[in-house]
C-alpha cells in the first residue's frame, strides 16, 4: 500500500491506532477471561492442595470446576477417598441468593450464592432447611487461586473457621 500526502498519512495513522487498540482489547480479553465477560474469574477447574488449606481433608484429591449454565453456573466436585471411593456433587444454580439443591449428597442439603464483588462470592449452606454454614469464595488476583473460607459450628456449638486453598488447573 502507498501512501501519499497529508491526507494519507492521518488515514494511515489511524489504521494502525485502530490496529492497536484492537490488539489490546483481544489481548485483554485472551489473558484475562471471565473479566469481560461476566467478571467470573472463578470459571475453570481447580484443585486443592491440601498443604495450605486449614483443615484436614478425608480426601487424597479434590477436584473443582465451575463453569457458566445458562444465566448463572454449575459447580462441581470429584472427591478420591483416601482408602478409595469417589463422591460426585453438583448444584447449578446463579447469584441470586436462593436455595438451590446440591445433587450426590447424603442429606437434603441445598447452597445459595451470591456475588460479593468482582472476584469473590459467599455461599449459604443448608442442611434440611437449617443453616449450617456459611462461606466465602475469593479468587486472588492473578488468578491462580481460590481461597474459601467456611464458618460453622462443632458439636460443642462454637464457631470454628477452616480454609481450603484451590490451584488453578
Amino acid at each position: 500500500m502507498v501512501l501519499t500526502g497529508a491526507g494519507s498519512r492521518a488515514k494511515f495513522c489511524a489504521m494502525r491506532s485502530r490496529r492497536r487498540l484492537l490488539t489490546l482489547v483481544w489481548t485483554l480479553l485472551w489473558v484475562s477471561p471471565g473479566v469481560f465477560a461476566d467478571g467470573a474469574p472463578w470459571f475453570g477447574a481447580w484443585q486443592l492442595d491440601p498443604t495450605r488449606s486449614s483443615r484436614a481433608q478425608p480426601y487424597k484429591r479434590v477436584t473443582l470446576t465451575i463453569e457458566p449454565a445458562g444465566d448463572g453456573l454449575k459447580v462441581t466436585y470429584d472427591m478420591v477417598g483416601t482408602r478409595g471411593g469417589v463422591t460426585h456433587l453438583e448444584w447449578t444454580g446463579g447469584f441470586d441468593g436462593r436455595d438451590q439443591p446440591v445433587q450426590g449428597a447424603d442429606t437434603v442439603l441445598t447452597n445459595a450464592y451470591r456475588r460479593v464483588d468482582d472476584r469473590s462470592y459467599a455461599i449459604e449452606v443448608k442442611v434440611d432447611g437449617a443453616p449450617v454454614a456459611t462461606a466465602v469464595a475469593a479468587v486472588a488476583p492473578d488468578g491462580r487461586m481460590l481461597t474459601v473460607t467456611q464458618r460453622e459450628r462443632d458439636a460443642q456449638g462454637r464457631e470454628v473457621e477452616s480454609t481450603a486453598v484451590y490451584r488453578r488447573q
